[in-house]
């Protein structure tokens, strides 16, 4: 069971987190200060940090440049704040992603197990991912089908490894445009259904008779769980 180090000074917000992320699997460590939270890292192995930064003693940015002096550990900004240099700082300081709130639970749910995913990759290398056509080079950026290698862009890469990442999960257009590209605000939900429309397309010709990527019409789009 993976370990989530839930730091965050409001109860009702840090129930929510708890309750979401227990539901999934997920064993909760939740601390309401920095000094707290930095105890316990210490003390205990922990596989994510989802991390405040307006806590009531340091802000969650020094908590997480104390963390980074030690631990690559993922760390998931969690903030009230919406200002784009904010977002930025927290990333050029060594997080992972950022999440404003007010959140949906659920979103914020498949964002840790993207991060983590990410994160076994990258460590990895090469992973096979086993009772599934699917097959992650991490350090080459590559993905196989069915051991037939994909020719993908950017963007197409990042789609088909967050959908890997939890097949079956139903993810809307806003999720995947959050999730996928750097600047979602300057981009429109009409880019997602482009890149899910060549996506599909590439597939369609090492399977034809498959159809692994679903709609859901009215909510987004999901990556078959069986074949």
């Amino acid at each position: 069971m993976q370990k989530i180090l839930v730091v965050e000074d409001e109860p009702t917000i840090a129930d929510t987190i708890k309750y979401a992320l227990e539901t999934d699997g997920f064993e909760v460590v939740w601390c309401a200060t920095a000094q707290s939270a930095l105890e316990a890292f210490e003390s205990q192995k922990v596989n994510l940090i989802i991390l405040d930064i307006g806590l009531p003693d340091i802000s969650g940015f020094d908590l997480c440049r104390e963390i980074r002096k030690t631990s690559s550990v993922p760390i998931i900004f969690l903030t009230s704040r919406t200002d784009e240099i904010d977002r930025v700082v927290g990333l050029e300081i060594g997080g992972d992603d950022y999440v404003s709130k007010p959140f949906s639970p659920r979103e914020l749910t498949a964002r840790v197990k993207a991060v983590l995913r990410r994160t076994v990759l990258s460590s990895g290398g090469e992973m096979s991912l086993s009772k599934t056509p699917w097959s992650i080079d991490e350090n080459r950026r590559k993905v196989s089908y069915f051991n037939e290698l994909l020719d993908l862009s950017r963007y197409e890469y990042k789609l088909m490894t967050l959908f890997i990442s939890r097949p079956g999960w139903v993810y809307t257009r806003d999720m995947l445009m959050d999730m996928v590209w750097e600047e979602p605000d300057a981009s429109m939900d009409r880019t997602v259904d482009t890149h899910i429309k060549t996506l599909r397309m590439k597939l369609h010709q090492i399977k034809p008779e498959l159809n692994p990527i679903q709609t859901h019409r009215g909510i987004g789009y999901s990556l078959k769980e069986s074949f």
